[in-house]
């Protein structure tokens, strides 16, 4: 049995239809789009102070998990948690200056609320937020190899080489 040319091409169409519907390019792109055009320019926000229940610290170690170690400016050194919103958002690495929500429940761990830019960092030193003992864009390296006294001294004399 065969079929009229016109139903023929009627389906033929309707098929040929339903390819482009199915494979049509309709996104825009993924993540990389929605990042947009690094233009370098930083909008000025408004510095936010610690209240009651926070503290500032800087990062020592990244622990990995949205976890890391952190230097609380009280003297004790706490775990330190990203908090959701911030996630692959704001890039928290060691040596950043932030603002942490101390725990009712477990004073050993705290919420990282806030990074703090090394201008804004800088800005609360010069407020008297931060110790004058703070080093604002320090690495954990830099860290580790500070001695007791202040001094860098990692051990390794050039004039005996």
């Amino acid at each position: 049995m065969e079929l009229p040319v016109g139903v023929l091409g009627q389906v033929g169409i309707f098929l040929i239809r339903c390819l482009l519907v199915a494979f049509a390019v309709t996104g825009k792109g993924g993540k990389n789009r929605r990042r947009g055009k690094g233009d370098g320019e930083e909008a000025k926000r408004e510095l936010e102070f610690k209240e009651e229940g926070q503290e500032y610290a800087q990062v020592v170690k990244m622990l990995g998990n949205g976890r890391c170690e952190c230097f609380c400016f009280d003297g004790v050194t706490r775990l330190g948690h990203i908090r959701g919103k911030m996630r692959k958002k704001v890039w928290v690495t060691a040596g950043d200056i932030v603002l942490v929500g101390k725990r009712d429940f477990q004073d050993e761990k705290v919420d990282i609320l806030h990074k703090y830019t090394a201008d804004e960092a800088r800005n609360l030193k010069q407020y008297g937020e931060l110790p004058e003992t703070a080093r604002i864009n320090e690495t954990a390296v830099d860290l580790a190899m500070t001695t007791e006294d202040g001094e860098d001294d990692i051990g390794i004399d050039f004039d005996d080489i």
